[in-house]
């Protein structure tokens, strides 16, 4: 009888020891695939996250700059997300082990913890001193201009948005201190170079003259409506009727007829362009908060439509593009609205030129833990 309850004495702690290996083998089992599934669901919701809020960003920062105040910026630099799964497992077993007399019974115990910890890291770079200013004020360079028309862009909307004078023909001029309407001739000009372009009429080239890289404009005569269109613009122009390049130089007048002088704004004038058209509040216009906005008569009687369209309400529409609070209005663009969605696209794009240079990194705001 002794012998027999030895025996079952040592079959239950065995059962419990082999219940108890099973159970850790798949604790363990499962933590070595914590990295890889997390990769696609991360990699989507940060992408999503960062889109929506450098749109949110940019927006904000119009309607900022309609009411006078100055615009901030804040570039997530980077992300590092450190996962941790920490577990525990006790193993124990409860029973009358001496007293030898009775059968006894054994209990087996197991005990688990564990603990998930998801802990992002996110690095901030935000636009300030030296390097705001270069961002904000320096003019848009040529190059980049004239790189972005000879990606596809179309013509006319990049020079109606980069450019403030070119051969002395004024765009319209948006700011606090000054505001003046565009020539008539502005708009033309940039109608007649969007169908010469849609007609491959126009060529963008980079050469080295004298040790000197100077940036030209070829003017291809494809057809008879393509010469006819490439007459005017350089009648408007002031340019050589019989030269087909020229050279582009940063200014506002040319010092002779084979130059294309161009003027090119900054990004704040850029914002102020962009901001100048945003639907306000009639109280805040009536309380002075906010100047009224101006209409773009010139550019609608010449068949442009207005350069974007941001809606204002006290709620939030549900049908929205992008959407911001300020002043306890909201200042939205309409989903449905495709060339404000696309000037806003082309904004984000263009401000990616001029954001940060070679060497500009700012130091950043927040750091990465190493425990």
């Amino acid at each position: 009888m002794s012998l027999l309850k030895d025996q079952f004495f040592k079959i239950r702690i065995k059962g419990a020891a082999v219940g108890a290996v099973i159970l850790v083998g798949a604790l363990l089992a499962g933590c070595t695939a914590i990295g890889p599934p997390t990769l696609a669901r991360d990699r989507f919701d940060y992408v999503s996250a960062i889109s929506d809020s450098w749109k949110r960003q940019t927006l904000l920062n119009l309607v900022k700059t309609r009411y006078l105040d100055a615009p901030v910026f804040l570039d997530v630099a980077s992300v590092i997300n450190q996962y941790a799964l920490e577990q525990e497992v006790e193993v124990g077993v409860s029973g009358e082990f001496f007293n030898r007399s009775e059968p006894s019974f054994v209990s087996p115990e197991v005990g688990v913890r564990g603990r998930y910890t998801d802990r992002p890291t996110i690095t901030y770079n935000p636009l300030m001193g030296e390097h705001y200013a270069r961002s904000l004020l320096k003019p848009i360079p040529i190059s980049a201009i004239l790189l972005l028309v000879e990606a596809g862009y179309p013509i006319d909307h990049v020079l109606r948005v980069c450019v403030q004078t070119i051969n002395g023909l004024d765009n319209r001029m948006t700011g606090r201190f000054t505001l003046r309407d565009a020539d008539p001739a502005f708009f033309e000009l940039l109608a007649l170079l969007r169908r010469v372009q849609a007609r491959e009429g126009i060529v963008m080239r980079s050469r080295t003259v004298g040790g000197k890289k100077n940036l030209v404009v070829i003017f291809r005569p494809t057809d008879k409506v393509v010469s006819t269109e490439l007459q005017k613009a350089k009648q408007l122009l002031n340019l050589d009727p019989d030269a087909r390049e020229f050279r582009v130089v940063f200014g506002s007048y040319a010092t002779n007829r084979q130059e294309i002088a161009v003027f090119s704004r900054s990004m704040l004038q850029v914002f102020s362009a962009y901001a100048s058209l945003i639907d306000v509040p009639e109280a805040h216009v009536a309380q002075n908060r906010v100047a009224a906005t101006v209409r773009e008569d010139l550019a609608m009687a010449a068949g442009f439509v207005p350069l974007i369209r941001v809606h204002s309400g006290q709620t939030k529409p549900d049908d929205d593009f992008v959407a911001v609070p300020y002043r306890d209005h909201f200042f939205w663009i309409d989903d449905r609205d495709i060339n404000s969605k696309s000037m806003f696209f082309f904004l984000m794009i263009l401000f990616s030129f001029t954001e940060r240079g070679p060497g500009d990194q700012a130091a950043p705001a927040l750091t990465v833990p190493t425990n």
